[in-house]
């Protein structure tokens, strides 16, 4: 089944870039189901907000920052041995994954998700500066354009 993400993943590869792919938080935390069987019914921004809510209680934001703490060491250790990372790829309106926009209060807004803003300061306290691009599944060329950007520096 293709992805909305092909042209991405496409370029990724023609470049000889390598992939991490980060867990999804919101799966980690809550599962597939995000607590709600019902969820996917509603409204994308009304059912972020509810999931956003949930992704910040403290036994989430642990979870996060343990998450968080550990890709900080691995991202130490490819610098260790010579491996440039080029940066971050998050998904903008994610109430967790956001770059630029996230969802807060039924509506996309600028800023972080949960998990991007816990992950920034950790790697922040190890010292580790990234460049971080938001992309948009409906958004495909968009998308691609800006990974383009990060691979040109």
């Amino acid at each position: 089944m293709p992805s909305q993400f092909d042209a991405i993943v496409n370029l990724l590869i023609s470049e000889k870039v390598g992939i991490i792919q980060l867990p999804c938080p919101e799966f980690l935390c809550l599962g597939l189901a995000r607590r709600d069987e019902d969820g996917s019914k509603r409204e994308l921004l009304i059912e972020n907000t509810r999931i956003r809510a949930l992704m910040c209680e403290d036994e989430n934001r642990e979870m996060l920052r343990n998450r968080a703490q550990e890709i900080a060491v691995q991202l130490e250790d490819y610098r260790k041995y010579g491996f440039k990372i080029l940066g971050l790829v998050g998904i903008n309106r994610s109430p967790s994954c956001g770059v630029d926009t996230t969802t807060l209060d039924g509506r996309e807004v600028e800023g972080r998700g949960v998990f991007m803003k816990i992950l920034e300061d950790e790697l922040s306290l190890k010292n580790i500066r990234l460049k971080m691009v938001g992309v948009k599944t409906n958004r495909e060329e968009e998308s691609a354009e800006k990974v383009r950007s990060l691979l040109a520096g």
